[in-house]
């Protein structure tokens, strides 16, 4: 069963070995493919031979590359993620506008709804306002109950000065953590035969 995550950091060559991935750096180290749900490259100075990134893909494995400031910047997706990937394209083609707020609506209630639990996790009064939120989305969330919901959020846990624009270290840490679950969400999509890039 896949459950590591392998973050590569430093100077390294990665090459495949009979069912391993070899990590050639001041030290050599061997990892099993089946033991890797997810390999992070952090580092720009890393090599990959092409053999072993098929074999990661070929073993679903997702690969998420960082640029030079280690921000994730890009991820390596299968071309064919199932078995009747083309019908389900023409499915996700045919979409209305409907379906696609339908989706949107769900996943700001539930976004919401997370965001209060955490608060409340924390003992934190605004939690009650998220909820009330959460129970105020509307088709689409056309009155943006997400934005509303993100500042309350943000500034009840880093002060009321506190922006997702500014350049700081906390900004740094959760893009980069938004970074690595978009990846997770994306092979999640194409894997079931989706594109991502048509929404």
């Amino acid at each position: 069963m896949s459950w590591r995550t392998v973050v590569i950091s430093n100077n390294a060559k990665l090459d495949y070995q009979i069912g391993y991935m070899v990590v050639r750096g001041e030290k050599t180290t061997k990892i099993h493919l089946n033991e890797i749900g997810m390999l992070i490259v952090e580092s720009t100075a890393v090599s990959m031979t092409s053999y072993l990134l098929s074999e990661l893909i070929k073993n679903k494995i997702k690969v998420v590359f960082c640029d030079e400031k280690r921000n994730p910047c890009s991820e390596l997706v299968s071309y064919y993620g199932s078995h009747d990937t083309s019908s389900k394209i023409r499915k996700q083609i045919e979409w209305t506008k409907d379906d696609k707020d339908h989706i949107w609506t769900e996943i700001v209630s539930e976004k919401i709804k997370q965001q209060a639990l955490m608060l409340q996790r924390y003992q934190k009064e605004e939690a009650n306002m998220l909820f009330e939120y959460m129970e105020e989305v509307e088709f689409g969330d056309i009155t943006n109950r997400e934005g509303h919901a993100a500042k309350v959020y943000f500034n009840t846990l880093f002060g009321k000065k506190f922006t997702r624009t500014d350049e700081n270290p906390i900004n740094a840490a959760l893009n980069y953590g938004y970074g690595i679950i978009l990846s997770i969400f994306n092979r999640e999509i194409v894997s079931s035969g989706y594109l991502t890039q048509i929404g």
